[in-house]
C-alpha cells in the first residue's frame, strides 16, 4: 500500500510539475525557433538557432531525469556529437545544429506542449474526485444549506438531504480513489512514452548496437583465445607423443633383422604411447564438440564432466529439454574450465554445481571451499569466460574474497 501511494504521488508531481514546465519550454523554443529561421538569412539567425537548440538540451534533460524515477529505468543520456579536433569557431558555434538529437529534443519541447496539458487535466480532475466526495461530509454542511442549491443527488435522482448527499458523494469519493492510481499512471505513461521515443530511443539503440559490438569482439577474442590454447595443447601433448611415436617406430624398423625381440618391444611401446595419444586427442575433442552434449544434453555431459573431475562435485541440474547450441556450448566450456581451474588451483575439498532455469534464463552456479582469490581481470583465466559469455549476452559474476569460499554465477539468455 505504501508503495503504491508513494508511485502515485510521484507520478502526480511528474503531471504537476512538468506542465509549467512545458508551458514555459514551449514559449521560449517557439519564440526561439521563429525568431532564428526568420533571422537566418542575415546570419542573425545562425546564434538564435543554437542557443534555441542548447535551451532544448537542457528542458530535454531535465525530462530524462523524470524519466529515470516514472518509468524505473536507468537514465539514458545521449551522446551529442562534439565538433571535429581543429574546428574554427564558426564550425564549434554552429556544431549542436549538426546532431539529430539536438533536433530531436527542440521537437520534444515543442510537441510535448498539448500532451502536457491533456495529462495535467486528467491528473487534476481524477485527483479532485476523491478529495472533493471524501471531504463532503465537512463542507456539505454549508453547501446542502444554501437556499435554491441543487445537489447532483437530486439532479439524478436519488433524492434530497445532507445525508442522502454525503452518503452519495462519499461513495463517489471511494470509486475515484479506486480508478485514480491506474488512470494517472496511464497519463503519466503516454508523456513519458513521447519523452523516451525522443529523448532516449536513439541513445537506446545505440547502446544495444555497442553492446552487439562488444559481444562479437567478445566472440572472436574468446575463439582466438581457444584456438591458441588448442594449438598449444597439440602441442606440448599429441604432436610431442606422435613425433616420439615416429621415432619408435623407425628404431623398431632398424631393430627387425638384428634383433627381433627388441624390435618386438619398441613396437609394444609405440602401441602405447598410440592408446596414449588417442586419449589425449579424445580429452581435447571433448573440450572443442563433446559428442555425449550433442547426443544427450547437458545433464548428461556436466555429469560426465563432473565424473572426470579430480575433486568430488555435487552436481544439481534442475532443468531438462534441449537449447540452443550456442547456449550448452557455452554452459559446457564454463563448466568445463571452471572444474580444471579448480582442481588446479584452488586446493578445495568439494565444489558444487547447480544449472536452474528462472524465466528465459539459465542460472549457473558453481562453488568451492577453497582457498579463493579469484578474479575476471585480464590475463586471468576467468577473463575468457566473461568474454565467452558476452558472446552470447551472458554475464558472469564472480565472488572470491582471499580465503574463499569462492562462488561464480553464470547468466545466459536461453529464449
Amino acid at each position: 500500500m505504501r508503495s503504491l501511494m508513494r508511485r502515485v504521488l510521484l507520478d502526480t508531481r511528474y503531471l504537476l510539475i512538468g506542465f509549467p514546465t512545458a508551458i514555459i519550454g514551449f514559449v521560449v523554443l517557439i519564440v526561439g525557433l521563429v525568431a532564428g529561421i526568420g533571422t537566418a538569412v542575415v546570419w542573425i539567425g545562425v546564434p538564435i538557432l543554437v542557443g534555441t537548440l542548447m535551451i532544448a538540451r537542457g528542458f530535454a534533460d531535465s525530462e530524462r531525469g523524470w524519466l529515470s524515477d516514472v518509468l524505473r529505468r536507468p537514465a539514458v543520456r545521449p551522446r551529442y556529437k562534439a565538433a571535429p579536433e581543429g574546428a574554427g569557431s564558426f564550425r564549434r558555434l554552429v556544431n549542436p545544429m549538426t546532431s539529430g538529437q539536438s533536433w530531436l529534443d527542440l521537437l520534444h519541447g515543442i510537441v510535448n506542449f498539448p500532451i502536457a496539458i491533456i495529462t495535467f487535466v486528467v491528473a487534476v480532475v481524477f485527483w479532485a474526485i476523491p478529495i472533493l466526495g471524501l471531504t463532503y461530509p465537512i463542507y456539505g454542511l454549508v453547501t446542502s444549506n444554501i437556499p435554491g442549491n441543487v445537489e447532483l443527488p437530486e439532479l439524478l435522482g436519488f433524492g434530497d438531504g445532507y445525508l442522502v448527499n454525503s452518503a452519495f458523494y462519499v461513495g463517489l469519493g471511494v470509486l475515484g480513489a479506486i480508478i485514480m492510481p491506474p488512470v494517472v499512471r496511464g497519463a503519466v505513461l503516454m508523456r513519458a512514452g513521447l519523452g523516451r521515443a525522443l529523448l532516449t530511443g536513439v541513445a537506446e539503440l545505440q547502446e544495444r548496437i555497442d553492446d552487439l559490438a562488444e559481444g562479437r569482439a567478445a566472440a572472436v577474442s574468446a575463439e582466438a583465445s581457444a584456438l591458441r590454447r588448442l594449438e598449444r595443447d597439440i602441442h606440448d601433448g599429441p604432436q610431442q607423443r606422435l613425433v616420439s611415436l615416429a621415432m619408435d617406430l623407425s628404431r623398431a624398423q632398424r631393430q627387425m633383422a638384428k634383433d627381433p625381440q627388441a624390435a618386438q618391444a619398441t613396437i609394444g611401446q609405440a602401441i602405447t604411447a598410440t592408446r596414449e595419444t588417442l586419449d589425449e586427442l579424445r580429452a581435447l575433442s571433448r573440450g572443442i564438440a563433446p559428442p555425449i552434449l550433442a547426443d544427450r544434453g547437458l545433464p548428461s555431459a556436466l555429469a560426465a564432466l563432473a565424473g572426470r573431475c579430480t575433486i568430488p562435485v555435487e552436481l544439481d541440474v534442475q532443468t531438462e529439454g534441449r537449447y540452443q547450441a550456442a547456449v550448452e556450448n557455452t554452459i559446457y566450456y564454463v563448466v568445463a574450465e571452471t572444474l580444471t581451474n579448480v582442481a588446479k588451483h584452488s586446493r578445495a575439498t568439494v565444489c558444487t554445481v547447480q544449472l536452474s532455469r528462472t524465466g528465459g534464463v539459465l542460472m549457473l552456479t558453481i562453488g568451492d571451499d577453497g582457498v579463493g582469490g579469484a578474479h575476471v581481470a585480464k590475463g586471468h583465466g576467468l577473463a575468457g569466460l566473461a568474454d565467452r559469455l558476452r558472446a552470447v549476452d551472458g554475464e558472469l559474476t564472480v565472488t572470491s574474497p582471499n580465503g574463499g569460499p569462492t562462488v561464480i554465477v553464470a547468466e545466459v539468455p536461453c529464449g
